[in-house]
């Protein structure tokens, strides 16, 4: 079974400037790591070729410093990378970037299952994995919680509807998006790290790509402009009191009332 997981590099800290023109983070020089929901979705990935066979390769949009976290990636147990990386997918709002993912999908070859992570934690939009399946007009599932049983010709899943699980059969090729706690993602391995430190990684640029319109990319593909972004202002304010419990509930309560909660 071909399996391809989409991966992608966010920032480790919250603590991260925005570029006021553009509304787009100003990820330079900040610590990155694997978004966390992607774990779960290699971990898913990894179980299955242990069952059934196949190889698993990690797709990532990204700048070149991108490489990082497919190399991560070869060091939990995929066989393959690939990075999709120009200047011009800069500043990409989910519709773009979902573009540029498929096409760099069709570019990196044919797949039976493709999962990626439920959201990411820089974005937290859930759209990216919908909307690629949309493209590659394929089916697809949202929010798998668990794997039920992997067939020849189809897998039979479970999806979180929030107020209930249900249970579907889908055909490859197909895209997943995964829940997080599916199962417990594995740490990178040591042995693997040197195993392969040499393992090539395909480097994807626009004029690689089958739709080479650059007006369907980066912030000229986008049609979300946002408007205004900043980042939320600390407060360190705090009050002390002291009481009965019936004397700080009443306090509470006019504190409420003062700042028009209540």
């Amino acid at each position: 079974m071909e399996i391809l997981v989409c991966i992608k590099q966010v920032p480790g800290t919250s603590k991260v400037k925005v570029d006021e023109k553009t509304g787009v983070l100003k990820r330079d020089g900040v610590a990155s790591k694997i978004n966390p929901y992607d774990l779960y979705a290699l971990e898913t990935a990894l179980r299955i070729k242990a069952k059934v066979g196949g190889r698993v390769t990690v797709i990532s949009m990204g700048p070149p410093q991108a490489e990082l976290i497919i190399k991560e990636a070869y060091m939990m147990g995929a066989d393959e990378g690939v990075l999709i990386s120009d200047r011009r997918f800069a500043g990409a709002d989910v519709l773009a970037t979902s573009y540029t993912i498929s096409q760099g999908i069709k570019k990196a070859g044919n797949f039976d299952l493709i999962l990626c992570g439920k959201q990411t934690t820089d974005g937290d939009t859930a759209q990216v994995g919908p909307e690629v399946a949309e493209y590659l007009k394929v089916p697809h599932v949202a929010n798998v919680k668990n794997i039920i049983d992997i067939k020849e010709s189809s897998i039979i899943l479970e999806a979180d509807l929030t107020n209930v699980l249900e249970k579907l059969e889908i055909k490859y090729p197909c895209l997943l998006t995964i829940e997080k706690d599916i199962f417990e993602p594995r740490l990178p391995s040591y042995k693997k790290k040197l195993e392969t430190k040499d393992r090539e990684i395909r480097t994807y640029c626009l004029d690689d790509l089958e739709d080479k319109d650059e007006k369907m990319y980066g912030l000229s593909g986008s049609p979300t402009q946002v408007e205004r972004i900043f980042p939320p202002e600390v407060n360190l304010a705090k009050e002390i009191w002291q009481g009965t419990s019936e004397d700080i509930c009443d306090k509470l309560f006019e504190k409420l009332k003062d700042m028009r909660y209540v």
